[in-house]
């Protein structure tokens, strides 16, 4: 039986499109998702590296940041002494277009010693789907001395080296042996560079600068402890690492960087994910969001389609270099360009006054203007396909994504008693985005300007828009139970409610669809022992007939989900609510090696200290490295 492979015990190094993943102590050896990527194909599957004949003996890996790891050994050079005298550090580092690897052996011993270190590389040519489910083979390619090409005349890899290696080349294998004399209490370093390039990948490495790590100073008397300070900057530290390893631009449009979703399996665009993290990123840095705006305008939807699930002004899903699919029966096999999401035109949209509002320069937004009205458009005219006058969707083409909102797991959409719900499905979050949409593009119309016979509408009609939503909503959405009413999860194909008690709702804060009553139920309801972990907020309740703590999208704890929460909840004034679940996430991030999730175990913290891995989930990504700036806000931290 397949599984798709853990990753929690693994160690990365990422510099989009290039990243490699390893055991903890750096070998690599092509088990489960191990192996050196160029885009989205594994093209090293193994190096593993032997002295003497034997493997170094691992004591410790030191991480720099997202693009450069060390793996500390001990190399056992005198069986008469018991210290440790010889270190073996094994550095690897990313950067575009390549992995290098650099070797030092350092001696305290009194004497000269030779030492034959021999590195071990196999070519592959494994498409990254594959290695998500689970798939244990691989594809070997024909190797050479200096490189290879493993799929087709686009793609090549070079590799090059440092010191004398004897090289030999035999089928899919190459091999290094360096023989090297460390003189008394001396050092040596060498080591070998594979540089990978896919002229038909859809994605490349980006040509902006990079982003800086923003300082941080309390903005809010009294003071935060020095101590919370210190941590809110470690956090932020690794986070900006991490988004920089994820920095990509679309070849289509080269100058515009955004964030690549995911390592390791969603290194490319993807509409929703990278909306949100430059969102949350704004405080720091427009030029990312203003890049996104412009990578997905470029792509928005001109046709309808019903494979791709593309329509007119829409906002797409993901790109990909070729067809995947990421289930053995092909029932989940979407195309290279694909629209299906619900959720990522609203984003845009809002985005985009967001960005305008932090200081996008005026003269970009006004070029968005068009991409604006079609996107409005699409709101109006194709986002609501039964006229009910909510946004929902369907799979129409029986190969796509069931669920097209961020939880887009195929059970991820339940009643309480946890039975699954029928489509099409109206979810809660993305009828508030709906109505921020619409007041945002009103903004921007207003501001910018519109024709007349526009077909983006008028200012007036989207606040019409808006209110007429949120009366809707309020109508169809709204629950109660033993502890109160709060907002459904859903609408079913019924339009009946999806009663779930879920995370959901806390995405209607800040979009001003709720009401002060309405937004105070749905705060005492996430802030329940029931809903918050001490962690963060689960994705259903535990009363929820289908919770379990590390169900995907039904009982786990998403860092972005929590970080989208507590931004709400300081827009419509719970500083307070909003300071408890960013110390939430900032504890969780401190056992977890700085480096926040995209999701982790929903057990409580007086159940599970430090939290529980989810042992497949994506690390870096994006929207959870940019969580670490609401949170610095959260906790009165002015970012500049």
């Amino acid at each position: 039986m397949s599984h798709q492979p853990y990753l929690h015990n693994l160690s990365g190094v990422f510099a989009a499109p290039i990243q490699a993943w390893a055991d903890a102590a750096g070998q690599i050896r092509g088990t489960g998702a191990q192996g050196v990527y160029c885009s989205d194909a594994r093209v090293i599957s193994e190096a593993v590296v032997l002295v003497d004949g034997v493997e170094p003996e691992w004591v410790s890996t030191q991480t720099t940041g997202a693009h450069r790891v060390s793996y500390v050994s001990f190399l056992r050079a005198n069986a008469d002494i018991a210290d440790p005298l010889v270190s073996f550090t094994r550095t690897r580092s990313a950067a575009a277009p390549g992995i290098t690897e650099s070797f030092e052996i350092l001696s305290a011993l009194d004497e000269p010693r030779e030492f034959t270190v021999q590195l071990n590389l196999a070519a592959d040519n494994s498409p990254v789907e594959t290695i998500k489910r689970g798939d244990r083979s691989q594809t070997p390619v024909e190797a050479s001395l200096d490189g290879w090409q493993w799929r087709d005349e686009d793609t090549s890899l070079l590799l090059s080296h440092t010191g004398s290696p004897d090289v030999v080349a035999d089928g899919s294998t190459v091999t290094m042996i360096w023989t090297v004399e460390v003189q008394a209490n001396g050092k040596a370093e060498f080591g070998w560079t594979a540089t990978a390039y896919d002229g038909a990948a859809p994605m490349a490495a980006p040509a902006t600068p990079p982003l800086a790590t923003p300082s941080v100073t309390p903005m809010a008397a009294p003071a935060a402890p020095a101590a919370e300070q210190a941590r809110v900057a470690r956090l932020l530290h690794r986070a900006v690492s991490d988004l920089n390893g994820l920095r990509i631009a679309d070849r289509q449009s080269p100058d515009d960087t955004f964030l690549a979703a995911g390592a390791p399996w969603f290194f490319t665009m993807f509409g929703r994910d990278s909306l949100i993290a430059a969102r949350m990123l704004l405080p720091i840095d427009t030029t990312l969001a203003a890049g996104t705006l412009r990578a997905l305008a470029k792509r928005q939807g001109t046709r309808t389609d019903l494979r791709t699930a593309e329509q007119p002004g829409k906002i797409l899903h993901e790109v990909r270099r070729s067809e995947t699919t990421f289930n053995l029966d092909g029932s989940l096999s979407l195309p290279p360009v694909y629209f299906g999401t619900i959720d990522a035109t609203p984003l845009w949209i809002i985005l985009l006054h967001d960005a305008w509002q932090a200081g996008m320069p005026e003269s970009e937004v006004r070029e968005l203007m068009p991409h604006l009205e079609r996107a409005l458009v699409w709101l109006r005219d194709h986002g609501d396909s039964d006229g009910d006058g909510f946004l929902e969707y369907l799979d129409t083409s029986g190969q796509g994504l069931a669920n097209q909102g961020w939880k887009d797991s195929g059970d991820s959409i339940r009643h309480h008693n946890g039975e699954l719900a029928e489509g099409p499905i109206a979810l809660c979050e993305v009828q508030g985005y709906a109505y921020a949409a619409a007041l945002a593009g009103a903004a921007l119309l207003e501001t910018f300007g519109h024709g007349d016979g526009s077909p983006g509408g008028t200012p007036e009609e989207w606040r019409n828009y808006a209110h007429a939503m949120a009366e809707r909503f309020r109508a169809g959405f709204w629950c109660a139970d033993a502890d109160g009413p709060y907002p459904a999860l859903a609408l079913d194909a019924d339009k009946k409610p999806v009663d779930a008690v879920a995370s959901n709702m806390g995405h209607l804060l800040g979009t001003g669809i709720l009401n002060a009553e309405e937004t105070a139920a749905v705060v005492k309801r996430l802030m329940g022992p029931t809903m918050f972990s001490g962690y963060g907020i689960r994705t259903i309740s535990t009363t929820n007939g289908a919770y379990w703590p590390t169900r995907y999208h039904a009982g786990s704890v998403w860092t972005h989900d929590t970080a989208m929460i507590l931004s709400g909840l300081m827009a419509d004034g719970y500083d307070a609510e909003a300071r408890t679940l960013a110390v939430g996430l900032l504890t969780a991030a401190e056992n977890l090696d700085w480096r926040l999730p995209e999701l982790f175990s929903g057990l409580g913290i007086e159940e599970a200290s430090p939290p529980i891995p989810y042992p497949a989930s994506c690390r870096p990504q994006a929207w959870a490295a940019a969580s670490a700036v609401p949170i610095a806000q959260a906790l009165g931290q002015l970012l500049n």
